[in-house]
């Protein structure tokens, strides 16, 4: 039996299905919204090519489906259901802290008839990051309030010098609330690297995005790493 990675190319989806990978679950699909209106993935504003980056780098089959706020629910269930009868048991979620995400995976999941797995659920987010940081996973801020972050910390890396700001400003450890989302560029499971290779920021809706322009995929020298 596999499981689906409920994947939205950040940190929290991704170490979550490193987790579940190393705990010996199978990890046969990756499933993505995006926003039909912008056709990037909500909240996140990453663009979908970038998402199919990530796959092709992890050499997992993606499926990418549009959702509108409205009727996000029923299209998520459309697009879950179209994998159930490939063999799949349940699905991989990052959510940490936050009870209404859980009860609602929890719910949905339900109805669909296949379990709902919470890897990083009830950590410590600080001891989640530090983590992340310490495996070394790359990941880069690619959208985060403009009320808490100067425009200059999109496109960086997180690191140790991130985490001190988290810290220090007393913002959500993982960003749990929304006030800032990652991409997800290197790390253990990556076959290839994606390199971003000019880009640019914008605001809007009270948010800075990095509005990526030319990317690529990047060979390694060195084997694959879990």
């Amino acid at each position: 039996m596999s499981y689906i990675g409920s994947w939205s190319g950040g940190k929290d989806s991704y170490f979550a299905c490193y987790r579940a990978i190393c705990r010996g679950y199978d990890i046969s699909y990756l499933v993505n919204f995006i926003s039909k209106k912008y056709k990037r993935v909500s909240f996140h504003g990453t663009e979908s090519k970038l998402i199919q980056l990530q796959a092709e780098a992890l050499g997992l089959p993606l499926l990418q489906k549009e959702t509108t706020g409205n009727g996000y629910e029923q299209e998520f269930k459309e697009a879950v259901r179209s994998l159930i009868s490939k063999g799949i048991k349940g699905m991989i979620f990052g959510d940490i802290y936050l009870q209404e995400h859980k009860d609602w995976v929890e719910r949905v999941c339900g109805e669909l008839g296949i379990e709902a797995v919470e890897p990083l659920w009830g950590e410590e987010p600080e001891r989640i990051l530090l983590d992340f940081i310490n495996r070394g996973f790359e990941a880069i801020i690619v959208s985060a309030k403009v009320d808490l972050f100067g425009e200059e910390w999109i496109g960086r890396k997180i690191d140790r010098d991130f985490f001190n700001y988290l810290k220090e400003n007393s913002i959500d450890i993982c960003g749990e609330n929304g006030e800032y989302h990652t991409l997800v560029v290197d790390g253990p499971m990556f076959k290839k690297k994606i390199r971003i290779t000019e880009k640019k920021s914008i605001t809007r809706e009270g948010y800075w995005f990095l509005d990526t322009v030319e990317y690529s995929l990047q060979n390694f020298t060195e084997p694959a790493r879990l």
